[in-house]
């Protein structure tokens, strides 16, 4: 491990915004009254990186509570340094496994999910671990409160397919649909935040797929 790797490990440790493994526990059921004592709207992105999707959208909804979830410290540490330096209130990060989630969310807690640009995990015989394979399916309907959004941008056509497969085959809620967000008419302000590797991939010219859908009561 390089010594900036070892470095951002060390300084996490010391973040006030950086929940590591058993630590979040605690907050289960309650992560907005005790984490952010308050009562918002509690929103996920899931392999978070470095952040940038889970700050900013903190900066646009000041009555919401968000929480980027990763389990690389060395990618955390540039939102979670990011927040604090900018007193960004409504962040939290939290560093586990992502199939780990049920240890950590209680059911209906979880108001919207955010996923952008997972490792596609194109292999079929690595299916089980793509963030949106009927496994973690099943986790989201259960964290999520009734008519709660999952959100998916990727650069990755088979991602996106594979997702709109499951959606269609599991009888799923589709809200947006789209191959190339940035010429469609879902381009919001949201959707228009822009992490380090979406910049790259339109660098290269690749479009950018995004869903939307939610779970049936």
């Amino acid at each position: 491990m390089g010594k900036d790797k070892l470095r951002r490990f060390a300084e996490i440790d010391t973040f006030s915004n950086v929940l590591q493994l058993d630590a979040g526990k605690v907050f289960k059921g309650n992560w907005s009254k005790k984490q952010f004592k308050n009562n918002h709207p509690l929103v996920l992105e899931l392999a978070c990186g470095k952040g940038e999707y889970t700050v900013n959208l903190a900066v646009m909804f000041p009555d919401k509570n968000f929480i980027g979830v990763d389990y690389k410290g060395n990618r955390i540490w540039r939102g979670a340094r990011t927040a604090l330096e900018d007193g960004v209130q409504n962040v939290v990060f939290l560093r586990i496994q992502i199939e780990n989630l049920l240890d950590y969310f209680e059911a209906g807690e979880v108001d919207e999910i955010w996923i952008t640009f997972p490792d596609p995990q194109p292999q079929l015989s690595r299916e089980k671990k793509r963030l949106t394979s009927p496994r973690f399916l099943e986790m989201y309907q259960h964290i999520l409160k009734p008519g709660g959004y999952v959100n998916l941008k990727t650069d990755n056509d088979g991602l996106h397919a594979y997702t709109a497969e499951k959606i269609t085959e599991r009888g799923l809620n589709l809200h947006a649909k789209t191959e190339d967000l940035y010429r469609s008419e879902y381009a919001d302000e949201v959707l228009s935040i822009k992490t380090y590797y979406e910049k790259k991939y339109l660098k290269d010219n690749k479009n950018i797929n995004y869903l939307k859908f939610s779970f049936p009561h």
